[in-house]
C-alpha cells in the first residue's frame, strides 16, 4: 500500500485483506473461463439461429437472435463472476468499516427518512427505487447513516415507454448536535425540480414554509432556502457551513448536493442528498484480486463518508457571521 494510508490500514492490508483476495484469485480464473465460455456458447448458436433465419428471408430476426442468444450465454456465464464480485465487495467494505468504527449492510433494511427526502423537494419524482451501500455508526458523537439510492422515473411519449435514472447518488442523515427548530430546506434553483416552487405553500407544525434570503451573492445563485423560522436559518446557515455543504461536489466527486434541517423526528436531524453515480464498488473483476489499488479506492470513499460528518457537525467559529440576510 503506499505511505500515505496509515500505519493501522497498512495492517488491514498485509495481515487480513490481500490474503482475503489471494483466496479468491483462483476463483476469479475459473469465472472468466466460465464467462467467456457461457458468451462463445451463446454466440454459436445465435451465429447458426442467424445464418437458418437469414436462409428463409428474415434476416433481421436472425441479427436480434444472435445478440440475444449471445447476451443469454454471457449473462449464465457471468453467474459465478457476480456472486464472486459480490462476496469480495462485502469481504473488503464490512473489515473496512469496522476498523473506522462504523458498520456496514450490502442494502439498508429501512432508508432512513427516504420519504422525507422526497417530502422536501430533495429527490424528484419516480416510478421505480433501489437502495444499497449502507454505512451507519456514530462519530464525533453524531449518530449518521448514509446509504445509495437509485431512482429512475417512467415517461411515456405516444406508445413508447421508456425508463430514465432522474438519481444516483447517496443519501446522508446526521442527528445535527445542534439546535434545530422548525424546517430549513436549502435546495438549488427551482429550475432543477417541479415541486420546488411548492415548499413556499407548506406547512410543518402549523407554520409556513418562506423564502430565506442568503447575504452571500455566490451561494444566492446556487441555493434556494425556504424555512418555517427564519431565525433559525440564521444560526444554522452560516458561511462556513455553506461552503462544507459545496464542498462535498468535490469531495464526492458528485453535483447538486442539497440538504434539509428537520426537527420533527426525535431531535434535530440533517439530511443531504447528493448526486454521485455508483459508489463503493470493488474495481473490476478482469484484473487480479490481490491489487492494493481497488482497496486504496473503497478507503478514499468511506474516508470521505466519515469526513462528511465531521465538516458537517463542527461548530461554527466564534463570532463568525450568518449566512442569510437580516
Amino acid at each position: 500500500m503506499t505511505d500515505s494510508l496509515s500505519p493501522e490500514m497498512e495492517t488491514i492490508w498485509r495481515e487480513e485483506l490481500s490474503p482475503f483476495l489471494a483466496e479468491r484469485e483462483e476463483t476469479r480464473k475459473a469465472a472468466i473461463k466460465q464467462l467467456v465460455l457461457g458468451t462463445a456458447i451463446g454466440f454459436g448458436i445465435g451465429v447458426v439461429a442467424a445464418i437458418w433465419l437469414t436462409s428463409i428471408g428474415a434476416w433481421n430476426f436472425g441479427i436480434f437472435a444472435l445478440i440475444l442468444l449471445t447476451a443469454i450465454g454471457g449473462g449464465i456465464g457471468s453467474a459465478k463472476l457476480n456472486g464472486l464480485r459480490k462476496e469480495v465487495k462485502l469481504g473488503l467494505l464490512n473489515r473496512l468499516a469496522e476498523a473506522l468504527g462504523i458498520q456496514y449492510a450490502i442494502k439498508p433494511a429501512a432508508p432512513a427518512r427516504f420519504d422525507v427526502f422526497c417530502e422536501h423537494g430533495l429527490l424528484p419524482s419516480h416510478n421505480r427505487r433501489s437502495f444499497e451501500d449502507h454505512f451507519w455508526g456514530e462519530l464525533h458523537g453524531a449518530p449518521f447513516e448514509l446509504y445509495e439510492a437509485k431512482l429512475v422515473q417512467r415517461r411515456k411519449s405516444g406508445k413508447n415507454t421508456t425508463y430514465v435514472t432522474v438519481f444516483q447518488g447517496a443519501l446522508i442523515r446526521i442527528e445535527f448536535p445542534r439546535t434545530v427548530e422548525g424546517v430549513t430546506v436549502v435546495t438549488r434553483d427551482a429550475g432543477w425540480f417541479n415541486g420546488l416552487a411548492a415548499l413556499g405553500q407548506k406547512r410543518h407544525g402549523g407554520k409556513k414554509m418562506e423564502r430565506v434570503r442568503l447575504v452571500d451573492p455566490t451561494f444566492e445563485k446556487i441555493f434556494e432556502v425556504y424555512s418555517t423560522d427564519q431565525v433559525m436559518s440564521r444560526y444554522l446557515l452560516t458561511p462556513s457551513f455553506m461552503e462544507r455543504l459545496l464542498s462535498l461536489e468535490t469531495a464526492m466527486k458528485g453535483k447538486k448536493v442539497r440538504a434539509a434541517f428537520d426537527e420533527r423526528h426525535g431531535g434535530g436531524e440533517l439530511l443531504i442528498a447528493i448526486e454521485t453515480g455508483n459508489l463503493f464498488e470493488p474495481g473490476t473483476m478482469f484484473k487480479p484480486l490481490d491489487d492494493d489499488g481497488r482497496v486504496r479506492n473503497l478507503i478514499d470513499e468511506i474516508d470521505t463518508v466519515t469526513g462528511i460528518v465531521d465538516r458537517l457537525v463542527k461548530p461554527a467559529e466564534v463570532g463568525e457571521a450568518s449566512a442569510v440576510a437580516e
